[in-house]
């Protein structure tokens, strides 16, 4: 049996510490695992299992990026793997097995500029309104039957109304709920709690449905999760009762093409219009950083090149000079 190279050994070392010590997800611990596996075993056949991490210079990481280009990659896709070959050698330096990050010499792939198209308030509101009808809905094809009204008006109204990421909208639990403070309590990226404000419409969606949700548990004879359990179940109370983010993803989309919107509505779209719509409304951006919990203010300024857009086009429109 060979022996292990030191780049594979650096890279298992790094990629255990992503996932022990930074409390990272589990998405993000399989992406790059993807990409820092990938590019030692391309530094393994480049330079030799004999090689030490020393000797890889940033000319050997543009190399790979073009490797990955040949392979049929898009830019998005060697920016990912080039993003987490600079944690990986961020971590070396700090770890003192290397020198410098040689990473830092290596230009980000330029991306194009893609703003993802933001339902207007009007067409969010069309779709919650109508959720109130309590429509039957058909299955959505996974198992999980979007059947239940109360339960899936909750979902639009959180997503919606307090801008959480799918993750953190299935990761609630009924403790997250702080009633007394009119907030959800919401574990971020990297563990990081936040409270973001609970509206009035979300927690008039959230007292229709808990009664119900607590009628299926006992049912289920899942009493026990009742009061400490998920927030968001799914239908047939299986397994640990929280409902799946594949299963939003499936519910957002079949209730929001049912409601007229477009084919690429997903519960991250929700979180978009929450930011977007606030900040036409006249909310800080700051404050909006942190109820959407971005760590860079950068991030949250994508909304703010939204509504730029959105009143260029009326000026395009309607400007008889921009005709």
């Amino acid at each position: 049996m060979s022996e292990v190279s030191e780049f594979a050994g650096l890279a298992e070392q790094f990629l255990a510490m992503l996932a022990n010590e930074r409390g990272a997800s589990q998405h993000t611990v399989r992406a790059y695992a993807r990409e820092v596996r990938s590019f030692a075993a391309y530094l393994e056949e480049a330079l030799g299992k004999d090689a030490g991490i020393r000797s890889v210079e940033h000319l050997h990481i543009r190399a790979y990026l073009g490797l990955l280009y040949e392979r049929g990659l898009t830019k998005a896709s060697a920016a990912r793997a080039l993003a987490a070959v600079r944690s990986w050698f961020k971590w070396l330096a700090k770890e003192g097995k290397v020198e410098q990050n040689p990473a830092l010499l290596v230009s980000t792939p330029k991306l194009p500029k893609h703003l993802p198209r933001v339902p207007s308030v009007e067409e969010v509101n069309r779709v919650l309104d109508s959720l109130e009808a309590r429509e039957p809905k058909k299955a959505d094809g996974e198992g999980e039957v979007a059947a239940w009204p109360e339960r899936d008006r909750v979902i639009f109204e959180l997503l919606y109304g307090c801008g959480i990421r799918n993750s953190e909208l299935v990761g609630l639990n009924m403790s997250s709920v702080r009633w007394k403070d009119d907030a959800v309590l919401v574990r971020g990226k990297g563990r990081k709690e936040r409270l973001v404000p609970l509206g009035d419409e979300a927690a008039a969606a959230l007292r229709d449905y808990l009664p119900q949700r607590e009628a299926k548990l006992m049912a289920a004879g899942k009493g026990a999760l009742v009061h400490d359990g998920p927030l968001m179940t799914n239908l047939r109370m299986r397994g640990d009762c929280r409902l799946t983010t594949r299963s939003v993803g499936r519910i957002v989309k079949s209730i929001a093409l049912s409601r007229g919107l477009p084919a690429d509505v997903h519960p991250h779209t929700l979180r978009h219009a929450f930011g977007t719509h606030m900040l036409e409304e006249g909310a800080d951006l700051r404050a909006i950083q942190e109820m959407l919990g971005h760590e860079r203010l950068s991030t949250t300024q994508r909304y703010t090149q939204l509504t730029v857009g959105q009143v260029q086009k009326v000026y395009d429109q309607t400007h008889p000079r921009a005709k």
